[in-house]
């Protein structure tokens, strides 16, 4: 194919959601929609859409449009944060690029020559482009996923003599004035991803991740929104930076009216300089767009599970022994334990922190990978041969990067232990940080885990990350490692899961403080927090859901006394807020009733038997002026059937909630909908009325407008609803035919 004439205009559109991009006089890209599908763009209509666009110029401005692209360029006019920051000593900091080339999934871009703009489904675009002066290259990688979510991601090179010092890399993507709201999260341990909402203003809300990994307190998604936006309703755009360590997201409005949100990495001073030929790849920048923040959310999944290296096996319900026996490890206490956990259904027994070296306690023995001959003489082989013999697949605890002063490793080679200067780091959790980024430490490490790998049959790790880096500082001369660390924490994963390919691995940091698409490249779950209290899991498990797929977060049915807060609640609370997950245990079975175990075997049984419809079905959850109530839910793809959890989470104004709504299912597909009692009516919970008749036959449309009333429950208890689509004699489904079998009573 060939072309009288560049191509000044790209537009991809798949999943609802339309990237119009200009490409015109060897600029940048630059893009002049970024939302709903507008349909297709002819050459005519994308100039309408590229010209309506141009905004006008300001008294005391420039005198010409200012043009901002993925990558800003304040020589442009654009007096915004840069998209690249840097230089050479103080020169070069403002570079001018122009493009070279344009690829489109790898071909060359190239147009009719009656046509001068491409109309596209989803794909890959390359841009490369120089600066001869300031003697940089850059590629930009533009991408729109199948499912409506976008990709962005930078590589500069240094193509001069001497060294080039990059101190940031923003990629950004406009969005309209329409989105005044701002919402991101924070958190803290064990209340990571509490929300928050603020007002978009002139200037910017950066949000800034200095904690040398994604951190309890990280905005995770920072979205901006029509006035109001909820779950359901309002137009929403969200950027994700897809890095494990040190990063920004931001929002920026300028008094010229242009409104930017984006992401990069937060480089530490002096952490990257390129010598001559030397590049720096930026990590992805995720950008997702929704009516509503479930849209937004279900795009983000269906992206994630669209990816090759997505779990595609059932995700086996786990028992994790931490909360039943701490670092008190017994070989006939924990094989009690997974025999328990065999008759209840559990798949997987996970040995947890104190299995190694000297390590009875967190004051000492991490960096020792090897099997601690005082508390396991015979080796784990006792452990695992028993719980394999159990069908079980076993799982083993790690924290690779860390490191403790009082350790056979920090003696042999302190200088192995990230500083700053002559002097150690604060502590935190009496431990400090291995330097993956040497090379004999990161091999020392990498052949310590083969070699338990090697001996012994584990299907899974947990990969734990326990503290912030402070004065990370990388030998012999201190300079910040925060960079290095993190891509050393890549290549160890990459380099384990490369030599064992059936092994899976959790991506922990005090519970939920590394959960980012980064580290989701490589990893099987994330665990969402450390707090198993299913009153704070309810929120915490809900917004992780806004980045991440319920397959792929952790979430257990802990005992009845929370180990976080002290709250005692009723299992059946406690296991329909794990549900929703990747199931698991963190319980001392032993100190369980048998009813409290029967009704244990019932939900995992529940669990696995709809585990497709739980982490394959698309999340809902809804918009409800009483904070004092939760509903979501998930429903699957083919809108076949629903799960629903109604939780009460505090004593509310008024007795009965009344009708609460059902969203997501076909509106025009009849359902019979019922609770699922797997223990019973919760403790003095008043039953909804209709329940005494048996499930109800209602259309997705009635559900989802209408509703049903719900139950009148105590704080802290929630019930289960199931809603399935019926089928007339023929076997076709529709509205008004009869049939189906939802249980009113106990699945």
């Amino acid at each position: 194919m060939t072309t009288d004439r560049p191509v000044h205009g790209l537009v991809l559109r798949s999943g609802g959601v339309a990237l119009a991009l200009d490409l015109a006089d060897g600029a940048l890209p630059s893009v002049v929609h970024w939302g709903a599908d507008c349909g297709p763009l002819d050459e005519r209509g994308f100039d309408a859409v590229r010209r309506s666009a141009i905004l006008p110029v300001g008294a005391s401005e420039v005198d010409v449009p200012v043009r901002v692209a993925i990558l800003p360029e304040h020589t442009r006019g654009w007096m915004g944060r840069p998209g690249l920051s840097g230089s050479r000593g103080g020169t070069a900091w403002s570079p001018r690029w122009r493009t070279t080339s344009a690829l489109l999934d790898g071909r060359e871009l190239l147009a009719p020559a009656a046509l001068a703009v491409v109309d596209h489904g989803s794909g890959t675009l390359v841009v490369t482009a120089v600066d001869d002066d300031a003697e940089l290259s850059l590629a930009l990688t533009v991408e729109l996923s199948a499912a409506g979510t976008v990709r962005l991601r930078a590589e500069v090179e240094n193509t001069g003599e001497g060294h080039y010092q990059l101190d940031e890399l923003l990629l950004c993507l406009p969005t309209p004035t329409e989105a005044s709201e701002i919402l991101d999260l924070a958190g803290r341990w064990g209340g990571e991803r509490a929300p928050q909402r603020s007002t978009v203003t002139v200037g910017a809300h950066r949000r800034e991740g200095r904690r040398g990994r994604t951190g309890l307190d990280a905005a995770t998604v920072l979205s901006v929104g029509t006035p109001g936006f909820g779950f359901g309703h309002g137009e929403v755009w969200g950027v994700h930076t897809g890095w494990s360590g040190n990063h920004v997201h931001q929002v920026e409005r300028v008094l010229g009216g242009e409104q930017l949100i984006g992401g990069g990495e937060l480089l530490l001073p002096g952490e990257v300089r390129l010598a001559r030929g030397e590049r720096y790849t930026s990590p992805w920048v995720h950008g997702f767009y929704g009516v509503g923040l479930d849209d937004a959310a279900r795009r983000t999944h269906r992206y994630l599970r669209s990816r090759p290296q997505h779990p595609t096996s059932p995700r086996p319900v786990t028992l994790n022994v931490w909360e039943a026996v701490y670092f008190d490890h017994d070989l006939d206490t924990l094989r009690e334990l997974a025999d328990r956990a065999a008759e209840l259904g559990v798949e997987r027994f996970v040995l947890d922190d104190g299995w190694f070296g000297g390590r009875r306690d967190d004051r000492a023995g991490l960096g020792d990978w090897y099997v601690s001959p005082d508390v396991w003489p015979d080796g784990l082989h006792p452990l695992v041969d028993h719980v394999r013999g159990l069908g079980l697949q076993f799982g083993l605890w790690f924290e690779p990067e860390m490191i403790s002063v009082d350790s056979e490793l920090a003696r042999a080679h302190p200088e192995w232990i990230m500083a700053t200067g002559g002097r150690l780091p604060v502590e935190a959790r009496h431990q400090q940080v291995l330097n993956l980024g040497i090379p004999p430490c990161y091999a020392h490490v990498r052949d310590a885990m083969c070699a338990i790998l090697d001996e012994y049959d584990i299907a899974y790790i947990k990969w734990d990350h326990n503290r912030d880096l402070v004065d990370a500082g990388s030998g012999p001369d201190g300079r910040p490692g925060v960079h290095e660390q993190t891509l050393a924490f890549y290549r160890l994963v990459d380099e384990l899961r490369s030599r064992y390919p059936g092994l899976e691995i959790e991506s922990c940091s005090s519970g939920g403080g590394r959960v980012d698409l980064g580290v989701l490249e490589r990893t099987d779950r994330v665990w969402a927090s450390d707090d198993n209290d299913p009153l704070e899991r309810q929120q915490i498990n809900r917004w992780t859901g806004q980045l991440v797929p319920p397959e792929l977060v952790g979430a257990h049915v802990a005992s009845g006394a929370s180990h976080t807060t002290g709250r005692v609640q009723a299992l059946s609370f406690r296991a329909i807020t794990a549900l929703f997950g990747h199931l698991g245990v963190e319980w001392d079975l032993r100190a369980a009733s048998a009813a409290e175990l029967a009704e244990l075997a019932g939900w995992i049984a529940f669990h696995k038997e709809h585990r497709a419809l739980l982490h394959g079905g698309e999340v809902v959850r809804l918009d409800h002026p009483d904070a004092s109530l939760a509903l979501h839910g998930v429903v699957a793809a083919d809108g076949s059937e629903g799960v629903y959890s109604f939780a009460s989470l505090t004593r509310a104004a008024v007795a009965s909630p009344g009708r609460i709504r059902l969203p997501g299912l076909g509106r025009d597909v009849t359902y019979r909908v019922g609770p699922v009692l797997v223990g019973g009516v919760p403790l003095g919970a008043d039953p909804a009325p209709w329940w005494d008749g048996g499930p109800l036959t209602l259309s997705g449309a009635v559900l989802a407008t209408v509703g049903v009333v719900m139950p009148a429950l105590r704080p802290e208890q929630a019930v289960l609803l199931h809603a399935v689509r019926v089928a007339d004699g023929t076997g076709l489904v529709g509205a008004g035919s009869e049939g189906g079998d939802v249980p009113g009573g106990a699945e």
